[in-house]
């Protein structure tokens, strides 16, 4: 059995559904579950004596929110090997740290502390950006995050850079008996195409070296999983907003992100914020490098 499946809870809407994505991920993938609660209150207050008899609120709604969701993950899978724990620390400094021995960390869209209005919560992002392991915000619409059009999508950009992406989005794919769609973005710049909607022989070449790309990449990652049903899409636009598209009717969207050259966190780039803040199904970021 491999490193577990981290996912992290508030006590939110947001969290509970990424509670749910976790454990049903974790029993695709034979993989344990952990639970994880942040809470700064366990550092500054947990360490000051009480005189009084009653136990502070925070301590008893950290409780109730760990118990009851170690108690849901075990109801949704029975047999699923779970632990949950409460670190005395920030929720994205905690998963940060916890993505050194997880598989994967597993967020919401936001928490309890998000402002209505903003589209992505600032944990999320943080822990997408910075961890050492695959992230998976868990947004979008119902269907999607129930894995209901039994489709991963991963976006496909330089050769050098996209392959760990695919190997994840293929190994996503089988778990989940459902075919990979690999979408490459590209642009010409001019026109590309005449009064008629027909691509002239410039853009035509440019498209032509899209495809190129995504078999480049495809080939070796395909042949280790033979019974993944592979499509590969080239689509004329700006990356950012064209993988949007395929996403609205995918269980999940994969991209890659590489490590920036200081060494501290990831460069998730235009197209990776675009997708966590907008994209209709959970997104995962993979790290490459």
């Amino acid at each position: 059995m491999g490193p577990p499946v981290v996912v992290g809870i508030d006590g939110s809407d947001g969290s509970l559904a990424a509670l749910d994505w976790a454990t049903e991920e974790a029993t695709r993938s034979g993989l344990p579950l952990r639970v994880v609660y942040a809470s700064l209150w366990e550092r500054y207050e947990g360490a000051v004596p009480s005189f009084g008899d009653e136990r502070p609120a925070e301590e008893v709604a950290a409780q109730h929110i760990v118990a009851s969701s170690e108690q849901r993950a075990r109801q949704l899978s029975p047999g699923l090997g779970v632990t949950a724990v409460t670190v005395p620390d920030d929720a994205a400094e905690a998963l940060v740290e916890e993505s050194d021995g997880a598989s994967l960390v597993v967020t919401g869209c936001s928490g309890r502390g998000a402002v209505k209005g903003f589209l992505l919560g600032s944990v999320s992002l943080a822990v997408a950006g910075r961890a050492r392991c695959p992230v998976v915000v868990v947004r979008g619409e119902e269907r999607n995050i129930k894995g209901m059009s039994h489709r991963v999508v991963v976006g496909v950009g330089e050769a050098d850079e996209a392959a760990t992406a695919v190997r994840f989005a293929l190994r996503e794919a089988g778990t989940r008996g459902c075919e990979l769609q690999a979408v490459r973005a590209w642009r010409s710049p001019q026109q590309p195409t005449d009064a008629l909607g027909v691509l002239d022989s410039a853009a035509r070449s440019y498209e032509e070296w899209a495809k190129a790309v995504l078999d480049e990449v495809l080939e070796d990652a395909v042949t280790a999983h033979p019974d993944v049903p592979v499509t590969r899409t080239a689509l004329e636009g700006p990356a950012h907003r064209v993988l949007l598209g395929p996403a609205a009717e995918a269980d999940l969207l994969v991209l890659g992100a590489a490590r920036r050259q200081e060494g501290f966190g990831l460069h998730l780039g235009r197209t990776g914020h675009a997708a966590l803040h907008h994209a209709r199904c959970p997104v995962a970021v993979v790290p490459h490098g």
